[in-house]
């Protein structure tokens, strides 16, 4: 059975929606980095103590979740859901090929192993 991996841009204020969002779903592990970047926006002109300066680098946070090809279709919908303010900087999904998966304490493979 083919395994896919989604990784999802976010902002951080959303993690627990879109987590709540992907347990609803049946996805229970996920990993979660925090992590710095931006897009179109290019970030954004704040002020500090009568100084301006350009903030270039928003405070994002990244999940990753593998899964069954099968879950995919309703785990992005869940992230989108999840994460969506209607404003620019909502975030990414990218959705890539996993050609296996070993459980470390078992040796298990393969969507056993997820």
């Amino acid at each position: 059975m083919q395994m896919k991996k989604i990784e999802a841009i976010i902002k951080p204020f959303k993690l627990d929606e879109v987590k709540d969002a992907l347990h609803e779903v049946g996805l229970q592990g996920i990993t979660v980095t925090e992590a710095k970047g931006f897009g179109r926006q290019k970030g954004h002109t704040e002020q500090y103590r009568g100084a301006e300066y350009v903030v270039d680098f928003l405070p994002k946070v990244k999940i990753e979740v593998v899964c069954e090809e099968g879950l995919v279709e309703r785990a992005v919908e869940a992230i989108t859901a999840g994460a969506r303010t209607g404003r620019i900087g909502d975030g990414k999904i990218f959705i890539t090929a996993i050609d296996d998966v070993i459980r470390i304490r078992t040796g298990e493979k393969g969507v056993a192993a997820i």
